[in-house]
């Protein structure tokens, strides 16, 4: 039994092949760009420990904060090529983005304020 939905959607999905060489060269370009990040982290991540005696405090706060920044590139990438949402209007991607910032944003004020709380306190935690 041969169906005709499947050959009507074949019909309509076709791309010309200059279309095609552009959704190629930004799959590429995406996988690149998220492979870089990556091996970035597991190389930082092999070669600078926080038991490393070359450590400084000063460089691993360095190695935090870029964890952080790689982290959310990628996530920002993701978001945007593979959810499609880079490719939408403005008002639908502030709909979607202020949420997950204003969540973010709560997270970080919510772990700085316990963190002062548990350095306030006479309570040990050894």
């Amino acid at each position: 039994m041969e169906r005709d939905d499947i050959k009507e959607y074949s019909i309509g999905a076709q791309h010309s092949e200059e279309e095609g060489r552009k959704i190629r060269k930004n799959i590429i370009k995406v996988t690149i760009l998220l492979s870089v990040i990556t091996a970035v982290e597991v190389i930082v991540g092999v070669f600078f420990s926080k038991s490393n005696p070359n450590v400084s405090d000063r460089t691993w706060t360095l190695i935090k904060y870029g964890y952080i920044i790689l982290t959310l590139v990628k996530a920002g990438y993701i978001v945007m090529e593979f959810m499609h949402l880079g490719h939408e209007r403005k008002g639908m991607k502030l709909t979607v983005l202020v949420p997950y910032i204003i969540f973010i944003i709560y997270l970080i004020f919510i772990s700085i304020t316990e963190a002062e709380a548990v350095g306030d306190s006479n309570f040990p935690l050894n």
